[in-house]
């Protein structure tokens, strides 16, 4: 059909046909011309739009009828379906132009080949509507599956390499000795938490002042965990808060001092080679700033006594004063001995400073009562959650609040002399949103359960064997005449002094790798900077949770300490620089035989959360 229209226009509608006097002509096309006057002056367009109408298939035949019947018919556009399908035989179609509703009938031959020749080249525009929703329904169903089919595959499935690789490591961690003190073997309910649905949800802020919505459930987990968290170091609500968000130590440890500090305020803590942590500030020898603690802040380490190993009261009571830090630390990553915080407290009372301990290592010990507990003389306590703890990865921190309940040093940045901590919404917002945006769910989850171990009788059982274990071990090593730093250890870990044996904390840590026993190389306290460590560290807290007793201990000592003469003849042989030394182990016979020994002896205990 043809459309014309005037733009601009007051429209009347007219019918005008094609060809007036051929009713057989095969040309379908009919003419429709619309009248527009403007102002009762404008022309008439005799120019036309075409459009092409498509037809419902019909097998019924037409009526005879002329083309002023078919003019008739059209005028009757009022006349709605149901009428017009009382003439049977007669193809309808109704369409509306400028909102008047029209309704077409057209004749159709009889004739079988033009009857062929409408079927196949007309469509009804519902059916051919409903053709394409058809369609693209099935495309949607189809994108849906296949999303579905992805987001529901297993890792093996998924990614063959990447389970391919952790399988490797999983029968590593079984087939071996875990000696490292800062590691440990989680249960299989913190696992399941670690890899839930929790990963999913955004939720950065505190609970009930989050910046995302949808997080109702995630608050009552992360308060059940400061609940829990609180309650496993036997601490009042209403004089401490905890914010279990921090994702590790260092970046707790960070968080205390971006909210308590300015840029290039000064901190104090144990120096990293006397068994400290490079978080509390450090410089190499050759004055390179090792952490941020040091870049952003200014630090001065405190030392031990070279001599017992054990850190000198005196000596960092004289540096203090006359440092005067604003944060006093105390705790540490390789001290295998008690901490007196008490002598601390008094420190810190004479400087001035906040008193801050890092408990990282000996947090599941302090929970379990089995070492001096912190809490009674600081004012900031942050730990890690995956060490003797034995919870996911992440950090922890614990602050004072309320009224102050005893004399203490000037308060950071009160100079007023407040009675009342204001640590809470300074060490909070460090956290949230000035270091860390949203924190993780599924960590908070799986530490909530860890806490709540921590408060069974079973944990403290756990605990106590890590200590007599610990001891069992630092005896063994003892006998074989191995040097042990302050020679011997109150909790759960011990340092190797290897420097009388000739060898190096590096070589020694390879051996082991070589036979699956797993050391960490570390600095002894006057050693010329880390670079070249001058032992190990060895810790209790892995196999303890795999179930190993005092005994298995003794013979892990063995194992070390023939791990210990490997190293040391290859050294006389190669040397102990790298390239060489790493030759010298290649295809080592005494390297295999006792890597097939510590096999032997690791499967013998269950990994924990796993089915071996």
């Amino acid at each position: 059909m043809d459309f014309t229209r005037a733009p601009q226009s007051n429209l009347s509608l007219g019918f005008v046909p094609h060809s007036s006097h051929n009713n057989q002509s095969p040309n379908d096309t009919v003419s429709f011309q619309i009248d527009s006057t403007f102002r009762n002056s404008s022309p008439r367009l005799a120019s036309g739009v075409p459009l092409q109408l498509m037809e419902r298939q019909t097998t019924t035949e037409s009526k005879n009828m002329d083309l002023n019947e078919n003019h008739q018919q059209t005028n009757a556009a009022s006349m709605d379906l149901n009428e017009e399908s009382k003439f049977a035989g007669d193809e309808e179609e109704e369409f509306r132009i400028l909102g008047h509703s029209l309704c077409l009938k057209r004749r159709r031959d009889s004739n079988s080949s033009c009857a062929t020749t409408d079927s196949a080249s007309s469509y009804a525009l519902p059916k051919l509507y409903h053709t394409e929703q058809n369609r693209d329904a099935k495309s949607l169903e189809s994108r849906r599956q296949a999303v579905r089919a992805w987001g529901n595959q297993s890792l093996q499935a998924a990614d063959p390499d990447i389970f391919e690789i952790l399988e490797k490591e999983k029968l590593r961690q079984y087939k071996g000795i875990e000696l490292i003190a800062s590691e440990n073997f989680v249960c299989k309910a913190v696992m399941d938490a670690l890899g839930s649905h929790l990963t999913n949800k955004y939720s950065e802020g505190m609970p009930g002042a989050r910046y995302y919505a949808g997080n109702q459930y995630i608050d009552e987990i992360e308060i059940l965990c400061c609940q829990r968290a609180l309650a496993a170091f036997g601490l009042d609500s209403e004089n401490w808060g905890v914010n279990v968000q921090p994702y590790s130590c260092t970046s707790a440890n960070f968080a205390v001092y971006t909210g308590l500090l300015h840029p290039g305020d000064r901190i104090m803590g144990l120096d990293t080679p006397s068994g400290g942590n490079t978080s509390h500030g450090y410089y190499t020898p050759s004055g390179m700033k090792v952490s941020g603690a040091s870049i952003f802040f200014e630090s001065l380490s405190y030392k031990v006594d070279p001599q017992t190993g054990l850190i000198d009261f005196e000596k960092l009571e004289e540096r203090a004063v006359d440092y005067r830090p604003k944060i006093l630390i105390c705790g540490g990553s390789s001290y295998p001995r008690e901490w007196d915080y008490s002598k601390f407290r008094q420190i810190a009372d004479k400087c001035g400073a906040v008193l801050m301990c890092d408990m990282a290592q000996i947090s599941g010990l302090i929970a379990a009562k089995e070492c001096a507990n912190p809490f009674d003389f600081c004012d900031i306590v942050t730990s890690t959650t995956h060490k003797s703890l034995r919870g996911p990865r992440g950090g922890i921190i614990f602050y004072r609040k309320g009224p102050k309940s005893r004399k203490s040093g000037m308060i950071l940045n009160q100079g007023d002399g407040s009675d009342r901590y204001d640590f809470e919404e300074k060490i909070n917002f460090a956290v949230c949103s000035a270091l860390q945006g949203g924190p993780h769910n599924n960590h908070i989850a799986a530490l909530a359960i860890a806490l709540k171990q921590l408060a069974t009788p079973k944990y403290q059982e756990y605990m106590q064997q890590v200590k007599k274990n610990a001891q069992a071990l630092a005896s063994a090593l003892l006998r074989r005449n191995c040097k042990l730093v302050t020679g011997g250890t109150d909790n759960h870990l011990l340092l190797w002094d290897l420097r009388n044996l000739g060898l190096t904390g590096k070589n020694l840590e390879k051996v082991c790798e070589m036979c699956h026993i797993t050391v960490n190389k570390i600095a002894i306290f006057d050693d010329n900077g880390t670079l070249v460590p001058g032992g190990v560290r060895i810790g209790t807290p892995a196999m303890t949770s795999r179930g190993c007793l005092e005994s298995d201990f003794e013979t892990m000592a063995e194992f070390l300490y023939r791990a210990a003469q490997i190293t040391s003849s290859v050294q006389r042989e190669h040397g102990k620089m790298v390239k060489s030394f790493l030759k010298g182990v290649e295809n080592n016979k005494d390297i295999i035989d006792l890597r097939a020994q510590v096999e032997n002896f690791a499967t013998q205990f269950s990994m924990p959360g796993q089915d071996l």
